[in-house]
């Protein structure tokens, strides 16, 4: 079943609850006309220092939505009494904090107390991808607000590990009003960025406790990884995802997967259904891709926002208003 958005005041889901709140387009027009154009230029200038960027950002986004809804939780730095989202163990790979930090300085400057964290992170995460099309490749719908609560467990159970299973992917995704369409589509994002060893080194050192490797990987790709990654234990090695064009944004991932050469568990596993693995199939057209994976980051921009009354609008994204 799919779950449709609506660019309007309420933002209506045929899945569960109602998810978007009082999202809509151009929220910052009276308040902060130049918000997304100050956004967009932070990028722009960041990308061109840091190709890798908009994987990570990308990736930031999706980390945050995933715990407490996109409210820029992660965003937030522990405290003396709290270990906070992004110390937590799948987060602590997590980069790009400090362009967020920048483009919230430049806006604060401008309309000091007016554009949240989490409209920031979102906006940046699809103005970081764009900047390769020279046009924004989807539609950003803005008035999110600033959650106060980061706690470093709520990640790890919130989170899809890289060893999941379809049916452990699956569930994630529906806890999160998200559709197995959603899942594959947004697992294209692994078409750029790297993994990091440990998080994969099982399936081709020690796939079922004797010394193997995972049956599913193409044993050529198997050996490549063999030859980068150190051990089991390999921490600090880090593979691209996406070798044939590790900082480009395209359909490269879904014909490599095809071929057998998904890197994580959680990759392969979309081959293991008939229906992701019909998905697949479909978004090896790029026009396709491009199309569906729009779609489904703004329902992913959209997972349990704090908007009207509810939350902050924080003056500095890693600690809440005092």
């Amino acid at each position: 079943m799919r779950f449709f958005l609506v660019a309007c005041l309420t933002v209506f889901c045929i899945l569960g609850a109602c998810q978007g709140g009082n999202l809509r387009k151009n929220f910052y027009k009276q308040t902060c006309s130049q918000a997304e154009q100050i956004v967009r230029t932070k990028i722009q200038e960041h990308v061109s220092a840091r190709p890798d960027l908009p994987a990570k950002l990308i990736r930031m986004h999706f980390h945050d939505c995933f715990v407490r809804g996109c409210d820029g939780s992660v965003l937030l730095d522990s405290t003396a009494t709290n270990t906070a989202e992004k110390d937590s163990i799948p987060n602590l790979s997590l980069s790009g904090f400090d362009v967020i930090d920048d483009i919230k300085k430049a806006l604060e400057a401008k309309c000091p107390g007016t554009v949240s964290c989490a409209d920031i992170l979102t906006l940046a995460a699809r103005d970081a991808v764009s900047v390769q099309f020279n046009k924004p490749m989807w539609e950003v719908l803005t008035g999110r607000r600033d959650g106060r609560v980061s706690i470093s467990g709520e990640a790890l159970a919130n989170l899809p590990a890289p060893f999941f299973n379809i049916n452990q992917l699956r569930k994630s995704f529906e806890s999160k009003k998200l559709t197995v369409h959603d899942l594959v589509v947004l697992s294209g994002a692994h078409t750029f960025g790297v993994g990091h060893c440990n998080l994969f080194s099982n399936r081709i050192f020690n796939f079922t406790g004797k010394g193997d490797q995972d049956p599913s990987l193409n044993p050529t790709y198997a050996n490549i990884l063999k030859s980068k990654c150190k051990g089991l234990s390999d921490t600090t090695t880090a593979v691209e995802m996406d070798p044939n064009s590790p900082i480009t944004f395209d359909s490269d991932y879904y014909s490599i997967l095809l071929q057998n050469k998904g890197l994580f568990q959680s990759d392969a596993a979309l081959l293991t259904a008939k229906v992701s693995r019909n998905i697949v199939n479909e978004l090896v057209k790029q026009d396709k891709f491009f199309t569906e994976f729009g779609q489904s980051m703004k329902r992913m921009g959209a997972i349990e926002v704090l908007t009207d009354s509810d939350g902050e609008i924080r003056t500095k994204c890693s600690v809440v208003n005092s």
